[in-house]
């Protein structure tokens, strides 16, 4: 009897360890991670919470959360065996906020950001008229084919997509949703958000008010190499900051997304892991360092957070999309944008067009050939916040596409060559998802 008793005191003093030591100090990050999903999908794309948890927070270890929403309050509370509560709160115009790990409120925001409406009168992507595209050199009957093989048939769920919209010469030829979701679904972009930083340094390199090719200038900085860091090496995630872009554990990516305050000064505390210019490495914290070095160039936080929709969103008619921000106000640029596929596909259609939008230049000429050349070290595969397939990634495709990505398989895929965007959103990757054949097979139906 001794024995089973010694034994069963080790037994439960070891899973006290391993809950003390492993799994509570995650318990953070899961319920933080469960509460601002829930909260971003429900209050941004209007979905149920039965829904949410069985697609979107099907992750194994977020099955341990428990979540509750409060329309009234319009907050989401997520817990874990009823340890560990996280909420986030709901702000209209901005999407939804994780409150701090002792429920710390955001810095208040006067204003919503200003918005605008698309024409009934105009054609898309300038209004909301439908068009009824005919090209007789685009086999049509292949197009869809390709499409619809895209999406899970009889009840799978292989493929996991959500919405395929392909645009070619401006028009949209062709469009698939699966139930639950439409054209009027704004849908999370995850790491495509690091494009639209590229998009908004971009504007302001046409103002003349950064130049990529100038060092940052941080005042921690200015004792040591990291002083040689240019918006160039930021934008091109060749800075030589250390980095750990892990989603499976404790790492620099999930506190930062997850219990850290303000994520633009993540990265900023890191040191040089390898000389500036000389290694690629992707970083999310690089991404919110940019955002952060944004928000220095205004002289209020309101005019920072109206930027870019007053000069991007608004017009390119993006008028679904909303950018998150963290506790401070800063856009968490890793990570947080909501659009629906359509105005994703307009986001291409931008750089498809050079950067020109009916007529008006948003970046300056030449922007979207630097987005696309390859940054060093990355064998092909990485411009400016951009994905590249110069170095044949997708084998089948064009290699001169470049393209936004996002976890769990967001793509807008933009092909100069073809006159040609698509857009992919769904909860499944490549090569897991069969992104080389879905737009090899779109490209081969164009003569």
């Amino acid at each position: 009897m001794k024995i089973l008793k010694y034994s069963f005191i080790i037994l439960i003093v070891a899973l006290l360890a391993i809950f003390t030591f492993y799994f509570y100090p995650r318990t953070a990050i899961i319920t933080g991670y469960a509460a601002h999903s829930v909260c971003s999908c429900h209050f941004n794309s209007g979905r149920s919470l039965a829904s949410i948890e069985a697609s979107d927070n099907d992750i194994d270890i977020m099955s341990y959360a428990s979540n509750n929403i409060d329309d009234e309050a319009q907050t989401v509370t997520s817990s874990i065996f009823g340890l560990r509560k996280r909420t986030a709160l709901y702000r209209k115009g901005y999407g939804c906020v994780l409150l701090g790990l002792d429920g710390e409120k955001p810095t208040p925001i006067e204003n919503i950001p200003p918005r605008a409406e698309l024409v009934d009168s105009l054609p898309w992507p300038y209004g909301k008229k439908e068009n009824a595209p005919s090209f007789p050199n685009v086999a049509m009957d292949r197009i869809n084919e390709a499409v619809g093989d895209a999406f899970d048939k009889n009840g799978e769920a292989f493929k996991k997509t959500r919405a395929v919209v392909v645009v070619y010469k401006g028009q949209v030829v062709a469009e698939k949703y699966a139930e639950g979701f439409d054209k009027d679904t704004p849908q999370l972009g995850w790491s495509m958000t690091k494009s639209i930083l590229n998009a908004l340094y971009g504007i302001q390199s046409r103002k003349g008010i950064v130049n990529i090719k100038n060092p940052v200038n941080i005042p921690e900085w200015k004792k040591d190499d990291r002083a040689k860091i240019t918006y160039n090496n930021l934008l091109q995630m060749n800075s030589g900051l250390e980095w750990e872009e892990d989603y499976a554990s404790i790492s620099d990516a999930t506190k930062m997304l997850f219990i850290t305050d303000d994520v633009s000064k993540v990265q900023l505390k890191k040191d040089l892991e390898f000389p500036v210019g000389t290694y690629w490495e992707y970083s999310s914290g690089t991404s919110n360092l940019l955002s952060g070095l944004l928000s220095k160039q205004f002289g209020s936080m309101q005019e920072y957070l109206d930027f870019p929709y007053v000069e991007l969103f608004n017009k390119i008619g993006m008028t679904s999309m909303v950018m998150e921000t963290d506790l401070t106000g800063h856009y968490i640029g890793s990570s947080y944008s909501w659009a629906t596929p359509r105005d994703w596909a307009k986001f291409g259609l931008l750089y498809l067009n050079n950067g020109i939008w009916n007529k008006e230049r948003i970046f300056p000429d030449g922007w979207v050939t630097y987005t696309s050349d390859a940054a060093k070290d990355s064998k092909g595969g990485y411009g400016a916040h951009f994905w590249l397939n110069a170095g044949g990634k997708y084998p089948k495709s064009p290699k001169d596409m470049f393209y936004c990505a996002g976890f769990q398989g967001q793509y807008v895929y933009i092909l100069p060559s073809q006159d040609l965007v698509i857009v992919r959103l769904g909860l499944l990757s490549y090569p897991d998802f069969p992104a080389d054949e879905l737009v090899s097979r779109i490209v081969d139906a164009i003569e």
